[in-house]
């Protein structure tokens, strides 16, 4: 065995090594970005089913074998098929990972301006959406608004979301402290998990959060509260320390920064 092994080891060419740090590095890049859409659950399932493939053959399962093989064949179609909108979001969003993204520390301002002005919107009953963009790229959605590229202020948000701004509808989009956009249509939650008395802006942060890795701050106007959605739940926050303490428990548990 060890002769064996010895022989494989002689045998390894340089190329070789770089052949599959290259296969590696492009199936790292290519599951980054996915994370944190609902493709990323597909491709495990693929993975696994793929796993399963490999042992039916191993096995000699014959009726399991063919059955798999022909689910293989056609599965690549159906995920881009299915999934086209999250592959074109990762992609859109794919030249920007390549920039080193803001620290949490470096963009402690914005992340500062945007609880100010959650509470203060919330203290004057004013609707709020705020959708931060994490891995997943929020793109297509911001194509649906109007584009700002101004930096976070919470003066600004108070702006764009009172009652006579005619931005105040829908969601702001913001990526590494800058409203993208103003008057985004967010994707309302079909989940039957979601209680039927949640208002509009609530169901369009699950919905968000359901497809995507993004984080939503809602501020309800009916009731004067702010909350925090991600991963397609909806925690309170009761003041500006605990809206603080939410997101940094999302960045954390998600990765990137706000």
């Amino acid at each position: 065995m060890t002769e064996v092994l010895s022989l494989y080891v002689r045998n390894i060419r340089i190329t070789d090594v770089l052949d599959v740090a290259i296969l590696w590095f492009v199936l790292y890049q290519a599951l980054m970005l996915v994370r944190g859409t609902r493709a990323l659950q597909t491709l495990l399932g693929l993975g696994a089913a793929l796993v399963l493939f490999l042992l039916a053959e191993l096995l000699a399962l014959y009726a399991v074998h063919w059955m798999l093989q022909k689910f293989l064949e056609y599965s690549v179609i159906a995920v881009l098929i299915l999934f086209q909108s999250d592959i074109r979001r990762g992609l859109a969003g794919a030249g920007g990972r390549l920039l080193p993204s803001f620290s949490q520390a470096s963009d402690q301002g914005a992340v500062e301006e945007i609880i100010r002005a959650s509470f203060l919107m919330a203290s004057r009953r004013i609707g709020a959406l705020i959708a931060i963009e994490r891995q997943a790229a929020l793109q297509d959605y911001a194509d649906s608004g109007n584009r700002m590229g101004a930096r976070v202020t919470s003066e600004l948000l108070l702006a764009i979301f009172h009652p006579t701004s005619p931005l105040h509808d829908g969601a702001v989009v913001v990526n590494r402290g800058v409203i993208v956009a103003a008057k985004v249509f967010l994707p309302l939650s079909l989940s039957k998990d979601v209680s039927r008395f949640v208002g509009t802006r609530h169901r369009a942060a699950i919905g968000l959060t359901e497809e995507t890795d993004a984080v939503v701050i809602v501020v309800s106007e009916e009731r004067g509260t702010v909350a925090v959605a991600s991963a397609g739940e909806v925690r309170a926050a009761n003041d500006p320390s605990e809206l603080r303490q939410r997101l940094l428990e999302a960045f954390d548990r998600r990765g990137g920064s706000a």
